[in-house]
């Protein structure tokens, strides 16, 4: 296969994947496009000008078998810091170290096993030195402004403090973006100076007008997400690739990194995603498990490992998939919408007022948690944003009809007449007469108290049914494919979220659909085979 049919292929099984996801793109792009070559190669040229790189002979890796150049990818051998074995040739998985080719220890070519040579090659380099200032004028502003994430601030900070050095951005490889410098043009610009300018090139593939985007920093803000490894590459090279053209881009706002996600192996012990030795769940297989997406979805983010390395274990996401969306969220919206179908003929009920003091303090609560949802949100606090909503508020939501007991509130009630004694403690028979008029009496107290619980049952439904809607509408971001699924059952638009929870989410009135359970028990059985099968 060529390398355009190389793109082509994982470009369309990414798209794939995505799609499966329901994680949507107004342009899912990628940088095999004239428009990258052109912004790449004018803001490489814009650096020149500036004399903002250098040139370097330093020795390569050649393959005696493959007699080529070898890509960083193509490189394995000993990480020189932490000596760890199997460190690629840009960077240690372990350490996290950014590495070049050259500095493994025994190097090896991933393709064949060969051990590579070193030959001399001439290539450019960003003269990051020469930037540090005007990025660490930048940094201290935007690590503030935009709240990033720890671990991107302190990586950022180790890089500037060490001192930053000169980054090679050619490489000697026929594919890629070729270089438009006499003297370099049988060479290519390094991925991790070439993809970033991607964001730019696919965005000017959607649109012509993309530079009100990348070059209108007074307007748009910038939010990226990314494992820790990746951070240098977003805020020390791409920014130092735009800062040093003097050109006013838009940068970087907002930085979302994560740690490590580790896999529980076969024998339960943790080990590293590897899709060469078939260890671990991978988006094309995940599809195949037969489980759906939004149950997925749910278990990476709220164990997305914000802070620290977290494990994914199976025991761990059957637990979250049965108990925190099967008998939770999933139990209280399934119960609701059944109920109003059963007895007020899947049509919302109006709610009485004034509410109950205990209505009062159920919203409040809502309330409450739907603002610390909002202010999550704002800091990109995603794991703490989503348990609000299925921990907190769908947990609420089960309490509050445990409490009011909806069911007995439409239960009739048997009626008659009370018994009276004498002080003998004798029952006393009544006439026919005195038995008719206490019977009548009877009947209408029920008849008072059947209609009063009846009003009381409409307004706890009224309660029950705009918190469903809530959650769809909050749980959107997280699990569009859940919130698709309720809002078809309950023959609802999708909405902006509200800044309040008030009982108007809803409309009185308003016909429900056929209401089915979203969420199904995954048995231990099964779990235990998935375990197996993906190592």
């Amino acid at each position: 296969m060529s390398p355009q049919q190389v793109c082509d292929k994982y470009s369309a099984i990414h798209d794939d994947i995505y799609k499966w996801f329901g994680i949507s793109f107004d342009h899912f792009g990628r940088t095999t496009t004239q428009q990258q070559t052109e912004i790449a190669q004018n803001i490489f040229m814009k650096l020149y000008e500036k004399k903002r790189l250098v040139e370097r002979t330093v020795p390569q890796l050649l393959c005696p078998s493959c007699s080529r150049f070898l890509a960083d990818r193509y490189v394995e051998g000993t990480c020189p810091k932490c000596e760890y074995t199997e460190a690629r040739g840009d960077q240690c998985d372990k350490c996290g170290t950014l590495l070049n080719a050259v500095e493994l220890i025994n190097p090896r070519c991933k393709l064949d096993g060969a051990t590579p040579s070193l030959v001399d090659s001439t290539h450019l380099y960003i003269n990051l030195p020469e930037l540090t200032d005007q990025l660490k004028s930048w940094v201290d502003v935007a690590t503030v402004k935009g709240q990033w994430s720890e671990n991107g601030i302190s990586i950022t900070n180790k890089w500037i403090n060490d001192g930053l050095q000169p980054r090679c951005i050619t490489r000697d490889l026929k594919w890629g973006t070729p270089v438009p410098l006499d003297g370099f043009r049988d060479k290519v610009f390094y991925v991790w100076f070439d993809a970033p300018i991607g964001y730019l090139s696919i965005t000017a593939n959607y649109t012509g007008d993309w530079e009100k985007w990348w070059k209108n920093p007074k307007d748009v803000q910038l939010y990226q997400f990314m494992g820790k490894d990746n951070v240098p590459f977003h805020t020390v090279v791409f920014p130092c690739s735009l800062l040093g053209t003097g050109e006013d881009w838009t940068l970087l706002h907002h930085l979302s990194t994560t740690e490590y996600l580790n896999y529980e192996g076969k024998d339960r012990e943790k080990v590293k995603f590897s899709k060469s030795r078939g260890v671990g769940v991978f988006g094309d297989t995940a599809q195949k498990t037969n489980i759906p997406q939004e149950v997925w979805r749910y278990c990476l983010l709220v164990n997305r490992p914000e802070s620290t390395d977290t494990l994914f274990t199976w025991d761990d996401f059957a637990e979250k998939s049965n108990k925190e969306l099967l008998a939770n969220l999933g139990n209280f919206c399934n119960r609701s919408l059944k109920f109003t179908e059963s007895s007020f003929d899947s049509t919302i009920p109006p709610h009485s007022s004034p509410l109950t003091e205990a209505d009062n303090e159920y919203l409040a609560k809502v309330n409450a948690h739907l603002q610390s949802y909002i202010a999550a949100m704002d800091r990109v606090h995603i794991k703490e944003a989503l348990r609000l909503v299925v921990i907190e508020i769908a947990t609420l939501g089960n309490t509050y009809l445990q409490d009011n007991k909806p069911w007995e509130l439409v239960r009739k009630k048997a009626s008659g007449p009370k018994k009276i004694y004498n002080k003998k403690g004798e029952a006393v028979t009544r006439t026919p007469e005195e038995e008719h008029l206490e019977q009548a009496k009877a009947d209408a107290a029920a008849a008072t108290d059947a209609v009063v619980n009846k009003e009381r049952c409409k307004t706890v439904m009224n309660v029950a049914l705009n918190t469903t809607y809530l959650l769809a509408v909050l749980l959107e971001p997280f699990m569009p494919s859940f919130t698709e699924k309720l809002l078809a059952q309950m023959q609802l638009p999708h909405s902006q979220i509200p800044s309040t929870f008030q009982l108007d989410l809803v409309p009185a009135g308003h016909k429900l659909g056929k209401s089915l359970p979203i969420f199904r028990e995954l048995k231990s059985s099964e779990v235990e085979e998935l375990r197996m099968r993906f190592g």
